[in-house]
């Protein structure tokens, strides 16, 4: 098992590195930028073809909060969110999507109430979560929960 290779795409640059299974949690970074793989707070997805590459080629699976500014519970949310990032690293990646700056994927994904939690696992949708959870402990129980076992 130590040595199983991930892919896990970078938060900063969007490369595709291969990491050792056994290495995620000693702060592993990017081939490409050397920036840390898990920075401890949710990656900006700003249009459909990062998001693409985050959900098609991490092999860890992805969590993506479907927000928009203007939304009084996604702001609320938010801390929580930020939070749980640095609980669900280097195991998951934190993503967030403002459906306002990229409505293609809010049109994509049918997101009809915002905040909406949706994680992704090669490739592909396993579970949903729409309205806020404003507790760290609350986002990372359902992510666990819903997570595919590796």
């Amino acid at each position: 098992m130590s040595e199983t290779t991930l892919h896990i795409v970078c938060p900063h640059c969007h490369t595709t590195n291969r990491v050792r299974a056994d290495q995620l949690a000693s702060a592993p970074t990017c081939g490409q930028c050397k920036q840390p793989l898990f920075a401890g707070h949710p990656v900006a997805l700003g249009d459909e073809a990062t998001f693409d590459k985050h959900v098609a080629r991490s092999q860890i699976p992805v969590l993506v909060d479907f927000w928009a500014p203007w939304c009084g519970p996604c702001r609320m949310m938010a801390p929580a969110y930020e939070q749980a990032a640095v609980l669900l690293e280097p195991h998951m990646q934190l993503a967030k999507v403002d459906t306002e700056a990229v409505p293609a994927l809010g049109t994509r994904y049918n997101i009809r109430s915002i905040p909406t939690l949706a994680l992704f696992a090669s490739g592909r949708e396993v579970a949903r979560q729409a309205g806020a959870l404003t507790n760290p402990a609350q986002i990372v129980q359902w992510a666990r929960a819903h997570a595919p076992l590796t």
